[in-house]
């Protein structure tokens, strides 16, 4: 998995009925885009460190 800063991360529900967690991607860790991520939650706005498991998958940002 690879991003860059203004991604969005997106985590699917565990099981059924859970939500889909949406966050954008505000800071990386290492400079070829791998995890771990630095995230700003939809909603909440609460920030924190993600290592994204395989539930979770990156959207590109929009260019701007």
């Amino acid at each position: 998995m690879k991003a860059t800063i203004g991604d969005k991360l997106i985590v699917e529900g565990t099981h059924s009925g859970d939500p889909r967690k949406i966050g954008f991607i505000i800071e990386l860790r290492h400079e070829d885009g791998s995890p771990p991520y630095v995230v700003r939650w939809e909603g909440d706005e609460h920030e924190s460190l993600v290592f994204p498991g395989p539930d979770a998958h990156v959207m590109p940002g929009v260019p701007g």
